[in-house]
């Protein structure tokens, strides 16, 4: 991969997903897309390039989402989910008790762990949620991943990552040395693609945003223009949820973080008119009732 080629695929990607790839990141283009290149019949990256650069949407596209696909496992990291049913829900219960209903939404879903151990943990909740309305939204720019996410099939090394052993005997089926998850947690989940550098005003607003271990990736302004709009997608009292090495501090005021709550944090009074534009697509919903 010549450097000429390596700041065209930096371009391009920056342009397609935000990924903002430092000047020392060719190691991690050549191990993503040298199996792409294999792939798509090209000997190597330089190749790979030079179909890109001949109009071939088909790669530039497979080329974007083999470099956006990144590593997701269930309950990751545990403390987000540990607010989710201690803090978060407990909260919403009170707040939405008259309407009965709750929106949330997965930003980069991935595969789908996060959107379900989400499910899951409501499920777990039981009659508390008796009666109630309740909308998981998952997206993802990766189409690839999305169709894996809807089919809620994985492998036994992936459900021995993170998930209860309970919580897989009893929300799972095994196939084989595969295992699908139940059709009524694959039914609380519904998956749109989304590109999170464009508008998604069209998915209304929410009460939960979990955005999780992606905004690491895009640089600063990006960052603040997406900020922006998720505040204006979300309720008053809403809750945002970030990955351990993302914040919003120092970068804008329309959240502010939630007290003791690390990765935790809430929509401030600056939130309303202090958005930048930018342009997404759909998203997911999900519904869990009892």
């Amino acid at each position: 991969m010549t450097p000429t080629d390596y700041e065209y695929l930096r371009k391009i990607l920056k342009d397609h997903s935000g990924l903002d790839l430092s000047a020392d990141k060719q190691y991690l283009i050549e191990s993503r897309l040298l199996p792409l290149s294999r792939k798509c019949g090209a000997p190597g990256i330089s190749e790979l390039v030079q179909k890109m650069k001949g109009g071939s949407s088909s790669i530039t596209a497979q080329v974007v989402e083999a470099m956006t696909t990144n590593e997701t496992f269930f309950f990751r990291d545990k403390v987000p989910f540990e607010h989710f049913r201690d803090s978060i829900m407990p909260e919403m219960l009170k707040a939405r008790a008259n309407r009965k209903s709750i929106r949330i939404w997965c930003a980069a879903g991935s595969t789908g762990q996060e959107p379900y151990s989400l499910a899951m943990s409501l499920k777990e909740m039981g009659a508390a949620l008796a009666g109630w309305r309740v909308e998981i939204i998952a997206t993802d720019l990766s189409t690839e991943v999305l169709e894996k996410s809807k089919s809620g099939v994985y492998s036994q090394f992936e459900v021995q990552r993170g998930l209860p052993i309970q919580l897989l005997v009893k929300y799972f089926k095994q196939n084989g040395e595969l295992w699908q998850i139940s059709p009524e947690l694959r039914a609380m989940v519904q998956h749109r693609q989304l590109n999170l550098l464009h508008d998604f005003s069209q998915l209304g607003t929410f009460d939960v945003i979990f955005c999780r271990n992606v905004l690491i990736y895009f640089d600063q302004e990006t960052k603040i223009s997406i900020f922006g709009r998720l505040a204006k997608a979300m309720e008053g009292d809403g809750f945002l949820v970030l990955g351990a090495a993302e914040t919003v501090v120092g970068l804008t005021d329309v959240f502010k973080p939630f007290p003791d709550k690390r990765g935790l944090y809430r929509p401030s009074g600056a939130r309303a008119g202090s958005a930048q534009a930018a342009t997404s697509m759909p998203k997911i919903a999900a519904m869990a009732g009892r």
